[in-house]
């Protein structure tokens, strides 16, 4: 029944979309191009786990906050929020106007119903591991026990529990684009391990700023603008989504088949002439979207070395090259912009680095450098600065994956990667300076480990950030990793859409609720 519930709302979307006269204004369309298709409509069932699908289910259902690329945040599905239970817990106090596309009001007990079925062992969910981060979950994100770390305080009211203690700022930065609340009221009596066959995630009922028409698998996903948005309607009847090949992304939007492209309309520096000459208007973004690093294996390469390599590259000429002088030589993986990173301090000296070969008695080694095959003239370059400072490195250009796994297993020395930056302080180091995940080979994590729990766990700010300034300056002096850049976007912009936030696009969210068409 609930099946059937679902799909007879969806086909009267389609009704009344088609209902439209010939007397009648045309539809307003806003063209969006993706490079890749999504996986899934069902929101904690991407295989893949890709922003390619978060960049639809942002769109078809709700999240807690809107996140800016500057890491500040905004109201959403939750109008404020607020630390609770000593830490360890976030009180969100919802917006009382969000509805569901079948007109439900969405409530607490609807986030707290998706977070209990999502967890419970019998469902097969892919995505049930970002409620790992809560109480009474285990670390795979299976409900155990009676004491879910979700509760429903009263109707508008929300409260999520964690295992250790988190700010909402840490919460919302690091895990809000994979907390969406489903509805719930159309699931009663459906068996956990079912869930993820129903034609419910065929023609979806969400309560985000779009509602479900049509899908075309793999190739095109018609959205409507939701009337009812608490954040208000968006500024057009359509918005189309087309996987279009990469390359064929600007020529599109040039020849004007397309209005708008995910993620940001980024542009190479290459091609940014191209689309200005074209009269599109190409901005650079104000904070980074890529970091660069070189990966060390410190268990091959000493910290005498490690130092040494970090003062023998050129940064300044290796982030020209890659970016096109979009972008800022590095000392740290604290993204530029955000509260709490410094200035850069970074400075090139051949002769300190000479000087700690021979204090780490380096015998002239050859170390393998791994990288991709768009990376290969970064990789040369980088292997005549450190050849300058006497250390030597044999490139080997082997895919993404390779790269990853070999690194891990000990086989590369270095690894030249990149990464979307986050706001928090930890958004680098939390994930690879632990036992689950200790890519560098770092023989002893304890004083890293330590020093993450306790900015993890300290809720006054200047504690905190002093706290953050330790764990650089024990960075610094341990160089397990080299940061290498921050990179920006350039941002081309068609004259056809207004309000687009383009640099937040790249943080897979989209303000759509703020899209209007040109007049």
């Amino acid at each position: 029944m609930k099946k059937l519930t679902a799909l007879c709302l969806s086909l009267l979307l389609l009704a009344g979309l088609a209902a439209c006269g010939p007397e009648e204004t045309p539809a307003r369309v806003v063209r969006c191009g993706l490079s890749n298709p999504w996986d899934s409509l069902m929101p904690y069932n991407s295989p893949s786990g890709s922003n390619y699908s978060r960049i639809i289910y942002d769109k078809l259902y709700d999240r807690l906050a809107y996140v800016h690329a500057d890491g500040t945040l905004d109201p959403r599905a939750a109008d404020s929020w607020e630390s609770a239970g000593e830490g360890y817990s976030v009180v969100f106090h919802l917006n009382p106007e969000a509805a569901f596309h079948d007109g439900a009001p969405v409530t607490a007990e609807h986030w707290v119903e998706t977070i209990r079925l999502i967890t419970d062992p019998d469902c097969p969910a892919v995505g049930k591991s970002v409620f790992a981060v809560l109480s009474g979950t285990d670390g795979m994100g299976n409900a155990a026990g009676d004491s879910l770390g979700a509760q429903a305080v009263d109707q508008y009211t929300l409260q999520l529990t964690f295992k250790t203690p988190t700010t909402p700022e840490e919460f919302l930065l690091d895990k809000n684009r994979e907390y969406y609340v489903l509805p719930t009221h159309l699931l009663e009596g459906v068996d956990p391990a079912d869930v993820l066959t129903l034609e419910l995630w065929d023609a979806p009922v969400g309560s985000g700023p779009c509602r479900f028409v049509s899908e075309t698998a793999g190739s095109q996903l018609v959205l409507s603008a939701n009337p009812r948005y608490q954040l208000g309607q968006p500024g057009f009847d359509l918005l189309t989504v087309s996987v279009v090949d990469k390359s064929n992304l600007l020529t599109s939007l040039i020849a004007g088949d397309l209005d708008y492209y995910a993620f940001g309309g980024s542009v190479s520096a290459e091609e940014a002439p191209a689309a200005r000459d074209a009269g599109l208007s190409v901005l650079e973004g104000t904070v980074p979207n890529t970091f660069f690093e070189l990966m060390l294996n410190n268990e091959r390469i000493s910290r005498s070395v490690r130092l040494a390599i970090d003062l023998a590259l050129d940064k300044e000429a290796l982030c020209l090259q890659s970016t096109g002088g979009l972008g800022e030589p590095a000392s740290s993986d604290l993204t530029p912009g955000t509260p709490y990173a410094g200035t850069s301090g970074w400075s090139r000296d051949l002769d300190r680095a000479r000087a700690l070969l021979a204090e780490g008695e380096y015998d002239g080694q050859t170390y393998r450098l791994a990288c991709t095959a768009n990376r290969a003239g970064l990789a040369a370059l980088m292997q005549q600065q450190l050849a300058e400072a006497g250390i030597s490195v044999l490139i080997e250009t082997v895919d993404s994956a390779a790269m990853f796994s070999g690194m891990a297993g000990g086989v590369y020395d270095m690894g030249i990667a990149s990464h979307t930056p986050g706001a928090l302080p930890l958004w680098f180091t939390e994930s690879r300076l632990s036992a689950g995940n200790n890519i560098f080979h770092v023989e002893d994590l304890t004083p890293y480990e330590d020093l993450i729990a306790r900015i993890k766990g300290e809720e006054d700010p200047a504690v905190r950030r002093e706290l953050v300034s330790r764990l650089q300056t024990l960075l610094a002096q341990e160089r397990p990793f080299v940061p290498l850049w921050f990179g920006r976007a350039l941002h081309v912009q068609s004259p056809t859409v207004e309000g687009i936030d383009y640099p937040s696009s790249s943080f897979c969210n989209e303000n759509v609720w703020d899209w209007t068409l040109a007049p």
